[in-house]
């Protein structure tokens, strides 16, 4: 049953027999439970209109809707200045515990979106560079939504784009070029891909530093652009190569798994017949021998941007309108989105005008949204550097973090290893998730790791602790079964919940409501757990206590893999 879409009709309808229409009826949860399980304001909204009072509004409202034998409500009630209260039956709640156990793994799913079509590309690492912290924010945001907006039916696909053509490469096959030598392909992928980013480094100093340099490397940007110098594109497919199959690992440790790769190098081609085709037809202009688009002409808040430089390679932006292309002949989806850190954000608001231009229906189709930075004590930090936590690192120290607290623990030395990969990835991506997508985030390696309150792990260890509950149930014997007498708990009235705010966290793209939700539920269970004795031979209320753990089992497991976070079998 959907309660709120149910209750919301009703309100329409009552409002509608007192001369009243309404387009949107606000619900909302009371913070404390004793007040009711949904309250509207409904009352306050159109008091004005109607020039009464509110609280005599409200009083009007809430005898109409009684009226209506409302068949999940149990009460109504109108509190303060007119806001109107109601309280779900034990029977509701009770059937839609059932309804968890019943579904399962496919509690909280729906067909919002059903044969809607969605790409969505994110993360986006550039070969011959690390995987920095900010790919890191891109996968777990990208991720979750594909999750959250597949939940609903949509047919998801997955893209990565990635940046094989550019200045950053160029700085690094420069000083590859200049060593004269690749490591082994026999050894290790970790020591080829420091290899790889030392040389990176070592490129963007030079050119930085020494001018002579940056007349070279401007030139070998161009050679990789045209690709005819044998010996280099050797050199380059190889560092290309193995910086993909280094990419390959971490996503596979992040849980992702992409339909559609695209590499900057197949685009840019397509960027370019663009760009000349409509600079033809007026869209594009030269510009002191460069072609550049004038974001002004058509919105003041937008601004001019090169998509051809003045030596006549082609910008990210013309690459841009060749990737977005592609994603049209290749999927043609109802909606693609994009996810990118804020500060490309005027960078896609001036993109996506040239390719509401240049390719309409795409446009219409594209949504740009938008993350924050992760940030240390010591602020943001460059990989141009290369004094930098990357992305790999910061898993890596998480990691080693989680496994000092489990080395004590009566587990085998290869499932502490396991276990602290799976614990590390919640953490950082719980410690990404829990805010909204545009904030910046101060990242805390100890509050991330804890086992108690805000965090990723304490969210798997509620997990663990309700599986370990139905595991003594089963040696006691004791089957879930649900009553309808006993008195009904915070935990069930939040579990219940639980499709609701998947619906809105997919609806609003915002991971963050889930989280919270999460992270709310798990404390109102951890609270339970410490003041109920649930698995009790003999006792009559025992079953429906085990109903209600297996159901916080199936709601906490479902959200944390809308996450896009494990659970481990033990921690």
């Amino acid at each position: 049953m959907d309660i709120p879409f149910e209750l919301t009709s009703a309100i329409k309808s009552a409002l509608k027999s007192l001369g009243i229409e309404a387009t949107d009826v606000v619900l909302e949860h009371p913070a404390d439970m004793s007040h009711g399980d949904y309250a509207t304001n409904v009352a306050l909204a159109f008091s004005k209109q109607l020039q009464v009072n509110p609280r005599e509004l409200g009083e009007k409202l809430a005898a109409a809707l009684r009226a209506r034998n409302i068949p999940f409500v149990e009460r109504i009630d109108v509190a303060g200045p007119g806001f109107i209260n109601f309280h779900v039956s034990r029977a509701t709640l009770s059937k839609g515990i059932e309804e968890i156990l019943k579904r399962t793994y496919r509690y909280g799913t729906g067909n919002l979106w059903r044969n809607t079509k969605v790409l969505i590309e994110y993360t986006d690492p550039n070969p011959f560079k690390e995987f920095h912290i900010g790919h890191l924010m891109a996968n777990a945001i990208g991720e979750s939504l594909a999750r959250l907006i597949g939940s609903h039916g949509a047919k998801v696909r997955r893209m990565c784009y990635q940046g094989d053509v550019g200045m950053h490469v160029a700085k690094a096959m420069w000083a590859i070029m200049r060593r004269g030598k690749l490591p082994s392909r026999l050894s290790p992928l970790k020591e080829r891909i420091a290899f790889i980013g030392s040389c990176y480094v070592e490129g963007s100093k030079a050119y930085e530093e020494d001018a002579v340099a940056k007349v070279e490397i401007e030139a070998v940007n161009k050679a990789v652009f045209e690709g005819k110098d044998r010996k280099l594109m050797k050199a380059y497919k190889r560092g290309r190569r193995w910086s993909l199959s280094h990419f390959e690992d971490i996503y596979r440790e992040l849980g992702t798994k992409f339909n559609y790769y695209v590499l900057e190098s197949e685009v840019i081609h397509d960027g370019v017949a663009i760009v000349n085709e409509f600079l033809d037809k007026g869209v594009f202009e030269k510009s002191e021998g460069a072609v550049v688009f004038k974001g002004e002409k058509y919105d003041p808040s937008l601004h001019t941007r090169v998509f051809i430089n003045s030596q006549g390679l082609p910008t990210y932006e013309a690459k841009e309108l060749g990737l977005n292309t592609r994603k049209w002949k290749r999927m043609a989806p109802d909606r693609s989105i994009i996810v990118t850190a804020n500060e490309q954000s005027d960078y896609f608001r001036v993109v996506l005008k040239a390719l509401e231009l240049v390719n309409p229906a795409a446009r219409k189709a594209t949504e740009h949204i938008s993350h924050g930075m992760l940030r240390f004590a010591s602020g943001k930090m460059s990989s141009r550097t290369g004094n930098v936590i990357t992305g790999e690192s910061l898993i890596r120290d998480v990691e080693a973090m989680v496994a000092e607290k489990l080395k004590d623990r009566d587990i085998s030395e290869s499932k502490k290893e396991k276990i602290a990969s799976i614990i590390a990835v919640a953490a950082i991506k719980y410690s990404i998730l829990k805010q909204v997508t545009s904030s910046d985030i101060i990242y805390d390696f100890e509050k991330s790791i804890s086992f108690e309150g805000d965090s990723g792990p304490y969210l798997l260890y509620t997990a663990v602790r309700a599986s370990s509950v139905l595991a003594k149930a089963k040696s006691e014997k004791i089957k879930p079964v649900v009553s309808v007498t006993v008195p009904a708990t915070a935990l069930e009235k939040l579990l219940v919940r639980y499709p609701e705010t998947v619906e809105r966290a997919a609806i609003e793209k915002a991971p963050h409501l889930l989280a919270g939700y999460l992270i709310e539920t798990a404390a109102a269970f951890n609270s339970w757990y410490a003041n109920t004795i649930i698995v009790k031979k003999d006792e009559p209320e025992s079953p429906h206590r085990v109903a209600v753990a297996a159901a916080t089992r199936v709601v906490i497991e479902n959200g944390l893999d809308l996450l896009g976070m494990k659970v481990p079998d033990e921690m």
